[in-house]
């Protein structure tokens, strides 16, 4: 008989007892997830990934003390860095694109279904990111707020085969491997082939990853459209 996968242990990182036993209560009730630990600060969350090692670390960004921007960053800077999934209040939450670069994996709304929040924790856990159209946009918005943008294209693009531009592109504007495969007229697993190799070229963590880079280098400009040349 085939013995049953260890469950993905989770950390919950919130300045707020009752969200956090809320989250503890909801991931605890599906046999594939577990807790092992809660912070109520950055500083204690990050004390607690070190110690526990947890697979995922569910983390706020408002909290006293060290808050959840910097925190992530503290974590993520670790070689056994669990996965990171940013839940907070979007509309009030002017930090979610830097604890983005800062290291997360993921972003959701605390208003998020229960279903939903506990599919985000086994996306991220597995090593794939999670980017909803809404977080893209605001990606969009910040580089479009940025004072300056590159002058010539960058020499890390020149490594990419013209198809490996092609996809990356697509990935920048918030297609899904699916929609990448209908639009290029690929096999889904080609596109996961190509991603594969794009995350290896531009040493990105994973798909929020090559959307900031995709920005950083110019590849894709504010307005969605690629970069000429």
């Amino acid at each position: 008989m085939t013995e049953a996968a260890e469950p993905t242990r989770v950390l919950v990182v919130d300045d707020e007892q009752l969200v956090r036993a809320g989250f503890r209560l909801l991931i605890d009730s599906t046999p594939d997830l577990t807790t092992v630990g809660e912070a109520g600060e950055g500083g204690e969350a990050v004390r607690a990934a070190r110690r526990l090692r947890p697979d995922v670390v569910v983390m706020d960004i408002r909290m006293p003390g060290i808050d959840g921007l910097e925190a992530t960053r503290l974590i993520a800077d670790d070689e056994a860095a669990p996965r990171i999934l940013i839940v907070t209040t979007f509309d009030h939450d002017e930090y979610v694109f830097a604890a983005l670069r800062g290291g997360a994996s993921g972003f959701l709304l605390k208003d998020t279904p229960p279903e939903e929040l506990l599919e985000a924790v086994r996306t991220v856990a597995r090593g794939d990111a999670l980017l909803a159209p809404a977080v893209t946009r605001r990606l969009i918005t910040e580089f479009a707020r940025a004072p300056t943008a590159p002058t010539s294209r960058p020499a890390v693009l020149d490594v990419l085969t013209e198809r490996e531009l092609e996809v990356f592109e697509l990935v920048a504007v918030g297609l899904s491997n699916g929609e990448i495969a209908d639009r290029l007229h690929l096999g889904l697993t080609t596109v996961k082939t190509h991603i594969g190799r794009l995350l290896t070229k531009l040493d990105a963590r994973d798909r929020v990853h090559l959307v900031i880079r995709a920005y950083e280098t110019g590849l894709v400009s504010a307005g969605g459209s690629a970069e000429a040349g």
